[in-house]
């Protein structure tokens, strides 16, 4: 391919191009997509089912689950019939729609963590208006928010990869359509990506969710100290680690994907944070 080159197709190149690991690579994406898969759906169909269930924090988790489900399935399935038929091509439209469905969907699963912590944080600090506050109506509108946010946030993101004239190659140094490897594979100038990346990364999908976590977990924490019995802080503290533990690293490897400095990324590394 040369330069100024109009792409139709994209060639994905996976996991590893290395022959005798191919079938090692397919089972291991075969075995963490299918167990993810039915521990999400089981997760599902137990919030559906189980009237006990039917509270805002399991809303929510469904929500969570949901999200996993469909984002793995996303950005395994190609890889995944690759394997099996050897065809490793994917259309032009197809790719742009991998990568903007993907993106959507990492944008709203921060934000609906970002509503479990608010969820959080009315249980443990404010528990007797608990109920009153997060009722069916709050959590559904939350929600609704959250899918709405994370659809629209990523629309300049397409609109500045639309304006994209060439690319350098037609394959792609990943197992699916990513922003990233796009953009190095394009030649033409990608400041306005990068600007964008940057901008939402830093202010509006990253750090907004993140100090709205923070500010939360400052009063959750402050108010578990106060609590008088070790056993109810551990309690208290018990129905949010989890939740927590899962914001940190979220939030960690979306740091080192996307917003650490160009001369420390490598295509090769990227592709281990998303596994």
């Amino acid at each position: 391919f040369q330069n100024r080159t109009p792409i139709t197709y994209f060639i994905i190149k996976g996991i590893s191009d290395v022959p005798q690991l191919q079938t090692l690579v397919f089972l291991l994406a075969l075995i963490i997509y299918l167990i993810t898969v039915s521990g999400n759906m089981t997760l599902l169909m137990l919030v559906c089912l189980e009237p006990q269930l039917y509270t805002p924090m399991y809303f929510f988790l469904g929500n969570l689950s949901f999200l996993d489900v469909f984002c793995l399935t996303i950005t395994l399935h190609k890889i995944l019939l690759s394997y099996m038929s050897g065809d490793k091509t994917v259309s032009f439209i197809n790719c742009m729609s991998q990568m903007y469905i993907f993106s959507s969907l990492t944008c709203n699963e921060l934000l609906i963590l970002t509503a479990m912590s608010y969820d959080r944080y009315v249980a443990i600090c404010n528990p007797l208006h608990y109920h009153m506050i997060m009722n069916s109506k709050i959590c559904v509108l939350l929600a609704a928010v959250c899918w709405a946010l994370g659809f629209l946030e990523v629309i300049p993101h397409m609109l500045a990869i639309s304006r994209f004239s060439c690319y350098r190659s037609n394959e792609i140094n990943h197992y699916f359509c990513d922003i990233l490897p796009i953009m190095k594979l394009s030649c033409s100038d990608t400041t306005l990506l990068r600007l964008i990346i940057f901008i939402e990364g830093l202010f509006l999908v990253s750090f907004t969710p993140f100090l709205l976590t923070f500010i939360s977990y400052i009063f959750i924490i402050t108010t578990i100290l106060r609590i008088r019995s070790s056993s109810g802080r551990q309690k208290a503290f018990y129905t949010c680690s989890s939740h927590l533990t899962v914001v940190i690293i979220l939030y960690v490897s979306l740091v080192c994907q996307y917003l650490r400095p160009s001369s420390t990324d490598t295509l090769d590394s990227n592709k281990l944070l998303f596994i």
